[in-house]
């Protein structure tokens, strides 16, 4: 008996009973569909997690300056003023690891516009650090060197403040802002990069350039840098030995002896970043055993409705034997019954699968990331559960004496 003939036969042997062999078929429609549905779901959720960390920046490392202590207390990161310009510039032009380095200068302000005022952050730096925080300006340009050395006026706004100030589709270049009552001209717009890990939000700022923060907005710390440094490694890969740099230089520098604390702290997001992916992977693939299972309870459904199947046909199979059919060819059938439900329940559950993540994919707000090669993997596993539960039913068909059989009540 052919490979056609098998399949015939097997789906007619379903078709007699629909309902039955659909109640079969649900427990592998459920595991593959909720295989399909966790992957995908979890696959968004890490590419959801690498996407939050890109719009930090490239291989980010940002330095924080040392904590000052005042009678017993201490204060954190930050609260003392230890880096300098010299540092910075040491660190862009010595460390090979590193590709490009920034200061932030942060300070809160209101920002007044011609009707509307809004109160927002503002940021000094260099252009280098658009080029760490992959930052571009669909609208208008960045600040150049010239700028930066004539501490010019010029500011170069995030989306939030633009709709704050200006109204929602408001072109602002060339129209003028006050912040504390000096005005600035708008010479760029910020791409949208919406919210960091924390919450807050990335396009509620402005940006100008750190000669101008140290003249018109805070008054600057001669030879210290009043807030951080974002440093670019050249690769992923080099963030670790660029974070190992810029410590060895940074203590070098600063004199500090050996075994004595930094006056500096190096945090690397790319080790963070890494850390969030190994946990959304170990959970996705926690979530994809855990639905693993219900392919296997579905196979005992399959083995369990077989078996009863193969004692209601008992005379029927004494029939076929009888008749010439070997043991082999009783095999197959019954085997082929049991591949069918499962493969039906298979592809019935990959569409169950991509409509369940899509459904949560939006309304989470998550990429849904479908790998073919698990679609692949879950049928296969599907077939070979129909195939592995099937057998033993098949093989007590195919055993069975045909005189027996046909006695059978």
């Amino acid at each position: 008996m052919n490979a056609m003939a098998i399949a015939r036969l097997s789906t007619r042997a379903l078709l007699r009973n629909k309902m039955r062999s659909f109640l079969t078929a649900l427990g592998v429609v459920i595991g593959v569909g909720a295989v399909i549905a966790m992957v995908a779901i979890g696959e968004g959720a890490k590419r959801r997690v690498e996407q939050t960390f890109e719009s930090m920046g490239t291989n980010l490392l940002i330095v924080l300056p040392g904590s000052a202590s005042s009678g017993g207390m201490r204060g954190g990161f930050g609260s003392q003023a230890t880096l300098t310009w010299d540092d910075l510039s040491a660190i862009r032009s010595e460390l090979k690891a590193v590709r490009a380095a920034a200061p932030t200068l942060r300070a809160s302000v209101v920002a007044q516009g011609e009707d509307l005022n809004w109160t927002t952050s503002i940021i000094g730096t260099s252009g280098d650090y658009f080029i760490i925080r992959n930052w571009r300006t669909p609208v208008g340009r960045l600040f150049g060197a010239d700028e930066i050395d004539a501490a010019a006026k010029v500011v170069v706004l995030g989306q939030t403040v633009v709709d704050n100030l200006f109204g929602r589709g408001a072109n602002p270049l060339g129209q003028t802002i006050r912040i504390r009552a000096i005005p600035f001209v708008v010479i760029g717009v910020l791409e949208k990069k919406g919210q960091s890990p924390m919450g807050s939000d990335y396009d509620d700022t402005i940006i100008t350039p750190y000669t101008t923060f140290n003249t018109k907005i805070s008054a600057g710390l001669g030879k210290f840098i009043g807030g951080a440094l974002f440093v670019s490694a050249t690769s992923e890969q080099d963030t670790g030995r660029a974070q190992a740099q810029i410590e060895g230089l940074l203590r070098d520098r600063h004199h500090l002896a050996l075994g004595s604390d930094d006056d500096f702290s190096v945090r690397n997001l790319a080790e963070l970043a890494r850390a969030q992916e190994e946990g959304t992977q170990i959970l996705t693939t926690l979530l994809a055993a855990i639905a693993a299972v219900s392919l296997l309870v579905g196979g005992i459904g399959i083995m369990n409705i077989m078996l009863v199947s193969v004692t209601e046909r008992t005379r029927e199979i004494g029939v076929r034997i009888a008749v010439g059919a070997r043991s082999w060819d009783v095999l197959a059938q019954f085997l082929g019954e049991a591949l069918a439900l499962s493969l039906a329940g298979g592809l019935v559950g990959i569409a169950f699968g991509l409509l369940a993540a899509g459904a949560l994919a939006s309304h989470y707000h998550w990429p849904m990331i479908i790998h073919f090669n698990i679609i692949f993997m879950s049928v296969g596993f599907s077939a070979l559960v129909g195939v592995g539960f099937g057998l033993y039913p098949a093989r007590k068909a195919s055993l069975l004496d045909p005189i027996d059989a046909l006695r059978f009540e």
